[in-house]
């Protein structure tokens, strides 16, 4: 016959070892909401490296577009791209006097000498002119928060699918050599916004 006080003993033991697992996964759901936070706050490493990371993916994108892979989605939406996501320092410095001045030169060779205007400037010239005379509200008051980030994410998704739909399904856009290459970037781009949304909701 088994004696009330093993019983009491074994219900102790149970209940102590279900206390500390309850104690286990509260301190590993601390120590990933630490780890998330102090990432993003450290100094804004992450975020930087990421926004820097994001822009690099954009502008090898469109130098993709310009070379000899060219593609028939639209990659001019990748201009926008690059104005939300530019790191704060390129962004200050173009929307200065030196954004002004390369500006001022593409207006001039577009309007006097359009026959000597490569055509793969557009992309770029369409940039620093965006940067230089967007409005102080998109520059300073929607940059840099949730509507840019969703901008972004939107821009993503569409070139996603329009690459997809242009290399002729899922798999051909992972296994052409062009595609390839294009799909990676497209999928960089990612990268920066989705982190700006888990850094949002936590």
């Amino acid at each position: 016959m088994v004696s009330f006080k093993y019983l009491a003993m074994k219900t102790d033991m149970s209940d102590q070892l279900g206390s500390d697992l309850n104690e286990i996964g509260h301190a590993a759901r601390n120590l990933a909401t630490h780890a998330i936070f102090l990432a993003g706050g450290l100094g804004g490493f992450a975020s930087g490296f990421l926004q820097w990371f994001a822009t690099i993916a954009a502008i090898y994108l469109l130098v993709l577009d310009r070379t000899n892979w060219k593609t028939n989605i639209l990659t001019s939406l990748l201009v926008p791209y690059i104005f939300f996501c530019l790191p704060g320092l390129i962004f200050n410095l173009f929307r200065g006097e030196v954004g002004m001045w390369i500006a001022f030169v593409a207006v001039v060779l577009r309007l006097f000498f359009p026959k000597h205007f490569p055509d793969w400037l557009d992309m770029p010239a369409s940039l620093i002119l965006l940067l230089v005379v967007a409005p102080s509200f998109f520059a300073y008051t929607v940059r840099g928060t949730i509507f840019a980030v969703i901008i972004c994410l939107a821009i993503g998704v569409y070139l996603l699918q329009e690459h997809i739909r242009a290399s002729g399904g899922f798999r051909n856009s992972f296994t052409r050599s062009n595609g390839i290459s294009n799909s990676i970037g497209i999928l960089l781009l990612f990268v920066y916004p989705a982190w700006c949304c888990i850094t949002f909701i936590l």
